[in-house]
Formats: C-alpha cells, sequence, structure tokens
C-alpha cells in the first residue's frame, strides 16, 4: 500500500473515531439534526456513534479494513436521507446555512468513495 494511501486510512480512521466520540460527548448537537420523522432520536444518534468508533477502529486491522469500509458506506448511505432532510428543512437548522447544507450532499459522496477506495484487497 502505498504512503498517500496509508496516510489516507489513518485521516479516514481519525474522522470517524473523532466523530464517533462526539456523538457520546456532544449528545445534544445530534438530537437538533435528528429528522423529526425517526424514531427514538436519542438512541439512533448513540448507535451511529457506536458504529462510527467501532468502523473507525476496524479501518486499522488489515483483518477488518475491507469490512469495515463496506460498514462506513452503509452507514453513510443510511445517514443521507437525514442529510438531504436538513437541506430541504434548511429553515429547522438556523445555526447552518443553507448553502453548508446542501455541499454537504456530494461531500457525502466523497466520502463514501473515501471508504470504497478500502473495499479492496491490500497490497
Amino acid at each position: 500500500m502505498s504512503t498517500f494511501k496509508v496516510v489516507m486510512k489513518y485521516l479516514l480512521a481519525a474522522f470517524y473515531l473523532i466523530a464517533g466520540v462526539n456523538h457520546f460527548v456532544h449528545p445534544q448537537f445530534y438530537l437538533r439534526i435528528m429528522p423529526p420523522y425517526l424514531p427514538s432520536p436519542l438512541f439512533l444518534q448513540y448507535v451511529a456513534g457506536f458504529f462510527e468508533v467501532l468502523l473507525g477502529a476496524m479501518v486499522l486491522i488489515p483483518k477488518y479494513t475491507r469490512l469495515a469500509a463496506w460498514g462506513l458506506i452503509i452507514l453513510l448511505i443510511a445517514i443521507f436521507p437525514a442529510n438531504i432532510h436538513m437541506a430541504i428543512h434548511h429553515e429547522l437548522y438556523p445555526d447552518f446555512s443553507s448553502t453548508f447544507l446542501w455541499i454537504r450532499l456530494p461531500l457525502q459522496l466523497i466520502f463514501i468513495a473515501w471508504a470504497w477506495w478500502f473495499t479492496g484487497e491490500e497490497k
């Protein structure tokens, strides 16, 4: 694996580890952005945080990198409707600019592609 890809793997892991821990440190932030149509928002945001931490750590374990990358892709797809909800109903999220909320949508695709990069066999 190239040095660049190794660095990107560690950055991917760090991003999800930090984001996942943040779900437990600042749960109110995530509850505020949870779409109102989802049941049990506190439980769901803790589940998301748990899987972000778990999958972020697993990315660093060669035996589990591929599985973790697929898990991150599934997680990103699962939360994508919430991001769409935020962009469409930006008036519900006055702390965020409408532009930022719309930019997040293609960024989600970049994160999916980043995780996809690690779904192949390591060389």
